[in-house]
């Protein structure tokens, strides 16, 4: 998918149980549309699916944690059958801290992508961290693995074929899910 060639550490990524997903400029462009009615409407790529799809079939489970609130990420990630769909949380770090103390979960168990300064404080709780290509500089030189694509463009389906690549899963988890040996 990418072109850049990062070294992901194996082990490390086997650990992953959760991946934490921003929406806003990680799934979408980072643009906010409105409609005459005051609607908010996002774009979402559809090329994501297929890596949110590996990741569940791979054991991964999904949340979304988002600062805004809006029916169509609601809409979306439902299709998309994301285990949690958190959004309207401002504090994300403090939000997710909270989430792992009550699941058990340690900084080894999950990973987080994300594109601005707001995702920083919740990445550092995580083990491993993705970025879309066009994400702010801070997160960037923060990231294990920065996608070659853009946020809402694929840029998620890439930091999730990456991983699962370097796990070993993602042959089997989209040939179980489409039907299809790759």
């Amino acid at each position: 998918m990418s072109q850049e060639i990062f070294i992901l550490d194996k082990e490390r990524l086997c650990k992953i149980k959760y991946l934490v997903i921003d929406v806003d400029g990680t799934m979408t462009d980072a643009g906010i549309y409105y409609d005459e009615h005051g609607n908010e409407l996002k774009k979402f790529c559809t090329k994501d699916a297929a890596g949110y799809f590996a990741a569940k079939r791979a054991g991964i489970t999904l949340m979304v944690l988002t600062g805004r609130e809006c029916q169509a990420t609601l809409r979306r990630m439902q299709e998309m059958k994301f285990d949690y769909i958190v959004q309207n949380i401002k504090d994300k770090a403090t939000y997710l801290t909270d989430f792992m103390a009550a699941n058990g979960l340690v900084k080894e168990d999950v990973g987080f992508i994300g594109d601005d300064l707001n995702d920083l404080p919740p990445m550092k709780l995580c083990g491993f961290v993705g970025c879309p290509a066009d994400a702010c500089d801070e997160v960037r030189e923060y990231a294990d693995y920065v996608s070659g694509i853009n946020g809402g463009s694929g840029a998620v389906r890439d930091v999730i074929f990456a991983m699962l690549k370097v796990r070993g899963d993602w042959e089997q988890a989209v040939a179980e899910v489409y039907g299809i040996g790759i």
